[in-house]
Parts: structure tokens; sequence; C-alpha cells
């Protein structure tokens, strides 16, 4: 699964790059602790408990997609669009 930050320069054209569960995972994180708040302070907020916010940020194998995307849109000034999902010709033929 794949995600992507919108942000926009002063040229008014928007950049995207796509992100996996992982990089979401990082980023949530990287919100988070710039953003000045405590795991449990944060997870108050959302409405979920401490140990949840935990995995969110430290294991990206979990199914934990929109409360990262929710803490990233939260502790950020980014929004998160997604999921991008890619199609491959099984018989190798585009």
């Amino acid at each position: 699964m794949a995600f992507k930050l919108t942000y926009w320069q002063t040229n008014s054209v928007p950049k995207q790059k796509m992100y996996s569960e992982t990089e979401l995972a990082s980023l949530a994180k990287s919100f988070r602790e710039k953003s000045g708040k405590k795991k449990a302070q944060l997870a108050r907020e959302l409405g979920v408990t401490r140990a949840t916010m935990q995995d969110a940020e430290e294991r990206p194998e979990k199914n934990l997609t929109k409360l990262r995307c929710r803490i990233i849109e939260y502790c950020s000034t980014f929004r998160v669009a997604g999921p991008a999902y890619w199609l491959k010709n099984q018989s190798g033929e585009n």
C-alpha cells in the first residue's frame, strides 16, 4: 500500500511522493515528536491507547494505516491521500 503527502511550493504546483507503510510509521513518529506531544498525550487526544500509538509508530507491519494518517494530519500541515494500487499484467505484457 502506498500513500502520498501533498505539499505546495511557492509556484503553486503540488509536489507528491509515494510513501510505504514503513515510511508512514516513521513520518507519524517524526511529526508527533516535532509537535512536542508525548505518545500518551496524543493517544488521549486521538481517542486511542498509548499501546496502540506505540504500535502505530514502531510496528509498520501492523495494520494501523488510518491511525498513522490521522497522526500525520493532526501533527503537521500535510494531508495524506491514498491508498494507491497498481496492477501488473501477470503474463508480463503491458
